[in-house]
């Protein structure tokens, strides 16, 4: 699946995606699995038409106090990263086959 832009397009109507998250966070987050199905009821309508389309995901969460590596980090995340402020990054993309994940 190519790259979409999501302003400029109808939501996506038929395919397996997958949903990664990385929540940069402070001192006290929520559970990982707690921030997961709220970011994914908010896509719904904008970037897929229902999130039953969403067959993978991959939630990370990381503390802005630790140290992170930037030099391969997508740029907006390193922007979030560079904030100092709690924040989360979405991409949504094509799911892999079964197999990329064992």
């Amino acid at each position: 699946m190519a790259s979409q832009n999501w302003v400029d397009s109808s939501p996506i109507r038929e395919t397996d995606l997958c949903l990664t998250i990385v929540y940069l966070c402070d001192d006290s987050p929520p559970d990982t699995d707690n921030i997961i199905k709220p970011i994914q009821d908010a896509l719904i309508g904008f970037v897929y038409e229902d999130d039953s389309l969403i067959a993978d995901v991959d939630s990370h969460r990381r503390f802005l106090s630790d140290p992170i590596d930037l030099s391969s980090l997508p740029r907006l995340l390193v922007e979030g990263v560079l904030t100092g402020k709690e924040c989360v990054y979405v991409k949504v993309s094509q799911s892999k086959p079964l197999e990329h994940y064992l």
